[in-house]
């Protein structure tokens, strides 16, 4: 716990909410650090003057797309003016335009969708329907187009005009996107209706089972990765449910127990793998050694888990 605490702001203010039972104006008074100090200042310095975030060999909108995820993720405040400045910055600088079937972030003058309004790809929809709405855009026409999009098993997936089977990596960023929505504008019956059969597709595969034969879908589902971009991995599908603020599910009993399996002798969890090269910044953690975000995220899903369980009990 002191490690967790004496590290970046964006760390140490959600171990606080999460994990102690620290007062309220200590949290606050942490949590604003976050703009000011570590990985939520370095992004907020990082934007371009017409929005974007930008790193070399990579297109702005993923860059873009992924920095704002990583800047929600440190739960800086969306009402700090230097958050709101940049938030408004990327949403009148910038619209996402499709030039011989390669999408970018362009002028408004060419046209097209706001940032936060999305492009084409559930996955990548998502990403930006989350942020928009933690960072108070949420977008009505962006989660229609989402709801539209759910597959018959109920989950989404960006190539659903070449196949008709859900994909785990799209689904958990769609639905982060709508629990988001949802956490800003109120209970929206067909949104919750979405998300639910969009959980159950979960569920019913255990968070990373075949849902045919119970085997490991994917080995890379048990790897616990920050920042996730748009992986699917166990620890962030158990994070997405703690968030929505459900009782577990028996059905995530086998993920839960994964990520006990992975805790370190000392407490920790690892870094088991990293997708930053997008990202504008990189954060200070190194495959295959102690990693501060898994280790929050870990400890916070256990609590969760087991607090519930003990209620039950």
């Amino acid at each position: 716990m002191e490690w967790l605490l004496n590290s970046d702001p964006a760390l140490s203010w959600q171990t606080m909410r999460d994990l102690t039972d620290t007062s309220a104006a200590a949290m606050t008074s942490e949590r604003a650090r976050v703009s000011r100090e570590g990985i939520g200042a370095e992004i907020l310095r990082l934007q371009q003057a017409e929005g974007s975030w930008r790193r070399d060999g990579a297109p702005a909108w993923l860059t873009t797309l992924f920095t704002m995820q990583l800047l929600r993720v440190t739960g800086i405040d969306p009402a700090t003016p230097a958050v709101e400045l940049a938030v408004a910055r990327l949403e009148t600088g910038l619209r996402w335009n499709n030039r011989g079937g390669s999408w970018d972030l362009r002028a408004p003058e060419t046209g097209g969708n706001t940032f936060f309004d999305g492009e084409e790809e559930p996955c990548i929809n998502g990403g930006a329907l989350a942020v928009g709405a933690y960072f108070r855009r949420p977008s009505k026409s962006l989660v229609r187009r989402l709801v539209d999009e759910q597959l018959e098993d109920g989950g989404w997936n960006c190539e659903a005009s070449k196949s008709t089977r859900s994909s785990f990596h799209t689904t958990i960023c769609v639905l982060e996107g709508l629990l988001e929505y949802e956490r800003v504008v109120g209970s929206v019956p067909e949104v919750a209706s979405s998300r639910k059969k969009g959980e159950e597709y979960l569920l019913q595969r255990h968070l990373y089972r075949r849902l045919s034969t119970g085997a490991t879908v994917n080995p890379q589902f048990l790897e616990f990765a920050f920042p996730p971009s748009y992986h699917y991995d166990v620890l962030r599908a158990l994070d997405y449910f703690r968030a929505s603020g459900s009782e577990p599910d028996t059905r995530i009993s086998d993920a839960v127990a994964v990520v006990r399996s992975k805790r370190q002798t000392d407490g920790r969890w690892l870094l088991d793998a990293k997708y930053d090269e997008a990202l504008a910044t990189t954060l200070d953690e190194s495959v295959n050694m102690p990693s501060r975000w898994n280790t929050l995220r870990a400890l916070r899903v256990l609590r969760w888990y087991e607090q519930s369980i003990s209620t039950i009990n």
